[in-house]
């Protein structure tokens, strides 16, 4: 099959294209996905830079720390199967599924140490993949693969986050890098659980993010008013953190699942303790948040914004892209 491998941390020299690769063969629980559309994330960027490592230590690092290469990455997959494992019904072959990309034993507790697909396994930047059958779910929707694989990563993680805080009708969330994946998940995740949604995006990307659902919207590296909101859900970090945290009201939440702008931050905790702010950590999300998602993907409540589409051949291009941030919502692989 046609893939592209992952041979080391580093930078885009590290990706060799290759149609020579042995196709992957279902294992008992697993079926094969004859791959459509793979979304590109982030996490791709930084596991092939090894990124995840302690910044000080020079060394670097995946999701999980050491990493087996050669890789295939891709975490967000939808395709339809056409092979099965063994103890899989073979009326599965055929089935347009899209994939849950956390790999963890279901439960809760073993999500901070949960793999994910294209990093602890091959993904979905190939013509094939391989994964575990119960995280191939079954959709019915009328969007397109592309629009369909915009949705995983990027969503799931949205939606873990507004569990995690429990973000509630009327109260009003700050979204930051509210142009991003994550970020115009959030938008959308937020609006439909009826909050006041206050996004912050980069120049020309206003009226996007208002469509998405935004009710009003700050300029990036703008600070926002002081205790002006109930929840800030944040995926930058950086210097604009403190400020952050001084947005928010006393009894406030604060959740991260990212730190684009930096992991390192300033933090003042007179502010965490009078104010007695709940300061939340998340990643990815359970299974049934995954499969919660996608009831809400089929009825239509979500709409994807795909910025670009890319063969594979070009998947170096679309990861130059991503990085250069002058879209807004996901760039997908069609292979």
């Amino acid at each position: 099959m046609r893939a592209y491998l992952l041979t080391g941390f580093g930078g885009p020299e590290k990706l060799e294209y290759r149609e020579d690769v042995a196709d992957p063969v279902p294992a008992t629980g697993e079926v094969r996905v004859r791959v459509t559309a793979a979304g590109v994330n982030n996490t791709d960027i930084w596991t092939r830079e090894g990124a995840y490592g302690d910044p000080d230590s020079g060394h670097p690092s995946a999701w999980r720390g050491t990493m087996t290469f050669p890789r295939i990455q891709g975490a967000d997959i939808v395709g339809h199967i056409d092979q099965v494992g063994e103890d899989v019904p073979v009326e599965r072959i055929g089935e347009r599924v899209i994939v849950d990309p956390v790999l963890y034993s279901g439960n809760e507790k073993d999500l901070a140490s949960s793999g994910l697909m294209g990093s602890e396994r091959d993904g979905g930047f190939a013509e094939f993949a391989t994964v575990p059958a119960a995280n191939a779910l079954p959709v019915d929707s009328t969007l397109d693969d592309a629009e369909l694989a915009s949705f995983p990563t990027a969503y799931q993680t949205a939606y873990r986050m507004v569990e995690r805080v429990g973000l509630g009708e009327s109260e009003s969330v700050l979204v930051t890098g509210a142009s991003g994946g994550v970020g115009s998940a959030l938008v959308q995740l937020a609006k439909a659980r009826g909050s006041h949604v206050v996004a912050v995006v980069g120049p020309g990307k206003e009226q996007q993010a208002l469509q998405a659902g935004a009710d009003a919207t700050l300029g990036r590296g703008a600070v926002p008013e002081r205790e002006s909101v109930d929840v800030v859900a944040d995926v930058v970090g950086g210097p604009s953190f403190s400020a952050l945290l001084d947005a928010l009201r006393p009894l406030g939440r604060y959740v991260t699942a990212g730190a684009i702008a930096g992991p390192v931050v300033n933090m003042d905790l007179r502010g965490v303790y009078l104010k007695e702010l709940t300061l939340v950590g998340s990643t990815v999300s359970t299974h049934e948040q995954f499969a919660a998602l996608v009831r809400e993907i089929e009825q239509g409540g979500l709409r994807p914004f795909v910025a670009g589409t890319y063969p594979l051949r070009e998947l170096p291009r679309a990861q130059q892209d991503f990085v250069s941030k002058k879209f807004f919502g996901k760039l997908v692989i069609t292979p």
